[in-house]
């Protein structure tokens, strides 16, 4: 669960009340401290070494206001900014002087690199882990010794493959950026203009989903209203939702979001509500509260939980009430199929309740609904408080954005391509409605945590500096309802925290799915302009983007960040036969969408692929953390549901290297940015050697004694070595990167158990499909937890369901299981010396060690027994007296005797190795 959030300010309130209001259990906490209006946000301190979180966005007198506040007080360094410190300051202060004359755009983002008290401890220790490792690799070819030398190769092999991964991981990470959005300076720029409007870019915002079922629909509602709601300017923006399923309970759904939004978008904008997806914002009980009028906001509190509780009951009768519809229609047509009928009496045009010819799943005319019309420029205002009306929005600019629901053709003589084919469809709808020069895309369970993040990622596509070169801003993933010990790695802040920073100091973040903002030309396979010959031309090649003349017309429009469209009636007889014409199945047909044009197409790892394509094009990317989360998400809790999704995202890894190998992409893709793709691809190969380390116990246990190093004792202090440098490492990176130990070890944790029960099958598939030149990976909508009570919270962890995925890490349990508890046995009936015993303790340890680091799946598959933890220790004390038994049952059966001694003789038993 996150914690609490801090005040919009950034700072302790100096005059906070408590107040009752909301629902009976409820509790809001006011804070009436005068920053009414301001939103909390990012910005940069002007200095003093690091980049703190901080509010930015004032309006008005309240925004002059906190911003003379902000010259007094130097705000708070947040904790994980402490060891970055900035590297543009003198292009900074010459900004600020030109102040931006001359047509040159100020520097809206500033940059951080980590302090040398950090950097340089750590680049030294990744230098000194590599020589250690040329050292015992230069150890191990001299003492070619082992009790089997085919092990011994295996075990070489596989060394060296663990220390080239390592290194390729590793030297991506030397130089890690972070880039902080100045938020205040892009709203001088482009918001305080003397005639009330904005000159921020037009944006489309990308939303797509297929089941109401696996992906509830409460969630995709959520997402729809936080974006909505963003702090953006309204008429600039529009938001499309890509149905793929063709369902009539996202369109009804939708219907009723759209309503609910007239009262919950004024209500955030009243109030500078955050976050703006009302299922988090009511979830919490206690709050700050930095609106202008905090005693006007318990009983519009309160009457928004009523009518939010409303609007999800009528989400949940959709269920009911639309089927029952659809039988009176049916009951009074008496012949024909059972159609599913809309509100307005005619059939729905997509998926039927009861399949029928050209209304399932798969097979079905393409849709295009105009839900919410482009507002005007002009501010509307709502009416004063009423019987009828209750909330008082007389104040409050009550336009809502531009929404439109979509759900292409479908037919069953085409490959649909899955999300990369819906989201390529939306890319050529909004080019007709709205065409605006950036898009963002979201997956239906994501939603804005941070009203400013849209103006966050501006700031990047706006610099003068690289700006008109920048591609993509990825954001990091963030989750709600995991739980609170991140059992399976859901986070994964290793990644987005560390390993992205890295990225972000060669030519950027790669794409990774949800939370990403694009520049559309980039997506349309557009060289950047530091790649553009003298005779460059937008369309090069019309036919590469299909027959639509309006579609390719607006491409040159959308490379004009100024450009301005007012959306034309969806409804429009010219306009409607374009639209049926881009969603059409047989449009891409000889275009080049689905290759160098939109979404890439035949892979698991879509938006891996498409973000490696935009960078080996010339594009660079921005990584942008801001506090709060701009975006947050919903997790699968459940440890089969994520094997699934680890195997798609290995699966199509693996695919991805061997059918866009990064090695071979060019030399508009910085060196180092290519070694970075080649270790994100390729990773799962490492499995294969892992096992064999893994599984090594079951040769001891059946032969007594078994080296695949001598000696043993110099072949241990090399693997101590190596590991604890690996350590050290980790965590130096953990207080770079702003990470808790628990996020490292559960990093650690999670690899090992992808390692064996996900990696390998990954690894089969594609050796199989190279061989036999079958299909990939196929996709799997990895099923979300639906909205539960506080009682029935996690249950889904605690749940277990059987495949047979997990079966090969239940054998490693229990061979290391086995290996400890044989070692027991043998060692009181072996005879062993004390030399002997301590030699194997030694090796005893890596087996110790492996059952920690498969620690969270063993709980995973106790189901609700891991509520106790205890439990699985308990369970593994018994098994090693088992087994420990069945070994002296054994050697008495053997011997006819019982016999307690140790010798003086005899080598060193070795149960188990470990690779780095």
């Amino acid at each position: 669960m996150a914690p609490p959030q801090a005040p919009a300010n950034g700072g302790a309130g100096n005059g906070s009340v408590v107040v009752a209001g909301g629902t009976a259990a409820s509790v809001l906490e006011v804070e009436s401290n005068g920053a009414g209006g301001d939103h909390n946000g990012v910005s940069d301190n002007g200095g003093g070494g690091a980049a703190p979180s901080v509010a930015a966005n004032g309006n008005g007198k309240q925004g002059a206001e906190r911003r003379r506040r902000s010259k007094k007080k130097k705000p708070a360094v947040s904790p994980k900014d402490r060891y970055w410190t900035p590297i543009d300051g003198k292009e900074a202060a010459a900004a600020l002087e030109d102040g931006g004359e001359d047509g040159r755009r100020p520097l809206l983002f500033r940059t951080y690199r980590v302090k040398g008290i950090l950097l340089h401890p750590y680049r030294l220790l990744t230098l000194l882990r590599l020589i250690a490792i040329v050292l015992f690799f230069i150890w191990r070819i001299r003492h070619p010794h082992a009790d089997g030398m085919w092990l011994w190769w295996i075990s070489m092999v596989g060394d060296l493959w663990f220390g080239v991964t390592w290194l390729l991981n590793q030297v991506a990470k030397l130089n890690p950026i972070k880039r902080v959005p100045d938020l205040a300076l892009l709203k001088q720029q482009f918001d305080d203009l003397p005639d009330g409007n904005s000159n921020l870019p037009r944006l489309d915002v990308f939303i797509n989903t297929v089941d109401p079922i696996n992906e509830p629909m409460i969630y995709t509602m959520n997402s729809i209203l936080s974006i909505l709601a963003v702090d953006y300017p309204v008429d600039r923006t529009a938001t499309y939702l890509s149905d793929d399923g063709g369902s009539i309970i996202h369109y009804e759904g939708l219907l009723e979001t759209a309503n609910f939004a007239l009262l919950w978008v004024p209500f955030c904008r009243k109030h500078c509500i955050e976050p703006r997806a009302p299922e988090s914002y009511f979830a919490v009980k206690s709050r700050p509260y930095t609106g202008n009028v905090p005693d006007e906001f318990v009983d519009d509190h309160r009457r928004m939980s009523r009518e939010y509780d409303e609007f999800k009951v009528r989400l949940d009768a959709l269920f009911t009430k639309i089927p029952e519809r659809s039988d009176a229609y049916n009951a009074e047509a008496k012949e024909g199929a059972k159609a599913t009928w809309m509100a307005d009496g005619t059939q729905w045009p997509g998926t039927w309740f009861d399949p029928a010819e050209n209304h399932k799943k798969g097979q079905h005319a393409g849709i295009v609904k105009v839900m919410l019309n482009h507002p005007g420029d002009e501010p509307q205002f709502g009416a004063p408080a009423s019987a009828a009306n209750p909330l008082d929005f007389s104040a409050v600019d009550v336009r809502l954005p531009m929404l439109v629901y979509i759900s292409r053709e479908k037919s069953p003589d085409y490959d649909h391509q899955k999300k990369a084919g819906a989201m390529n469809v939306q890319l050529r709808v909004s080019a007709l409605l709205t065409n605006a020069p950036f898009i963002i895309n979201f997956d239906g369970d994501h939603y804005v945590n941070n009203s400013l993040a849209f103006r966050a990622a501006m700031c990047f596509m706006l610099d003068r500096r690289d700006g008109d070169n920048t591609a993509f801003v990825q954001f990091p993933q963030r989750f709600d309802d995991v739980d609170p010990t991140d059992r399976y790695c859901n986070h994964n802040r290793v990644f987005f925290d560390a390993t992205l920073l890295g990225l972000n100091g060669i030519q950027g973040p790669s794409y990774v799915g949800t939370g990403c903002m694009f520049r559309r030309i980039a997506v349309y396979g557009i060289d950047p302009p530091r790649w553009r010959s003298d005779d460059f031309k937008i369309v090069d090649n019309a036919n590469k983007f299909g027959n639509s003349m309006s579609f390719i017309n607006s491409i040159p429009s959308a490379a004009n960040q100024e450009w301005s469209m007012t959306s034309p009636p969806a409804d429009e007889e010219s306009i409607k036969e374009e639209l049926d014409n881009v969603m059409k199945c047989a449009y891409e047909e000889g275009t080049e969408f689905g290759k160098e044009i939109g979404w890439v197409y035949n892979i698991a790892t879509e938006d891996v692929v498409t973000g490696f394509r935009l960078h080996r094009t010339g594009w660079r990317s921005m990584y942008c953390r801001i506090e709060p989360d701009a975006f947050r998400g919903t997790a699968p809790i459940n440890l089969t549901e994520r094997l699934y999704q680890i195997l798609r995202w290995s699966g199509g890894s693996l695919e991805m290297f061997f059918s866009h190998c990064p090695l071979l992409a060019g030399r508009r893709l910085n060196f180092m940015q290519q070694v970075a793709y080649t270790n994100m691809t390729a990773y799962p190969i490492s499995s294969v050697f892992l096992v064999f380390y893994l599984l090594f116990p079951v040769i001891w246990i059946f032969r007594g004694e078994f080296y695949i190093q001598k000696p043993f004792p110099t072949y241990v202090l090399y693997l101590v070595i190596v590991i604890v440098m690996t350590e050290l490492i980790g965590m130096v990176e953990i207080k770079w990167a702003g990470l808790t130990l628990l996020d490292w070890i559960r990093n650690e944790q999670f690899y090992i158990i992808g390692a064996t029960a996900v990696y390998p099958l990954a690894t089969l598939h594609i050796v199989l499909k190279l061989v036999f030149r079958g299909k990939g990976v196929s996709f799997k909508l990895t099923a979300k937890q639906a909205t539960s009570t506080v009682n029935e919270k996690y249950a889904e962890m605690y749940m277990v369901h059987w495949t047979p995925l997990l079966i090969p890490t239940i054998v490693v349990i229990a061979v290391n299981v086995g290996a400890i508890g044989a070692a027991i046995g043998k060692a009181i009936v072996g005879g062993w010396s004390l030399l002997q015993m301590a030699d194997a303790s030694l090796g005893l340890v890596f087996n110790a060690w492996i059952l920690l680091l498969i620690y969270p799946f063993a709980l995973g598959i106790m189901g609700r027994w891991s509520k106790r933890p205890y439990l699985l220790f308990i369970f593994f004390v018994i098994a090693f007296v088992v087994v420990a038994a069945v070994v002296f049952a054994i050697h008495a059966a053997r011997t006819g005797s019982v016999r307690f001694h140790f010798s003086h003789s005899g080598g060193a038993s070795f149960p188990t190795s470990w690779g780095f």
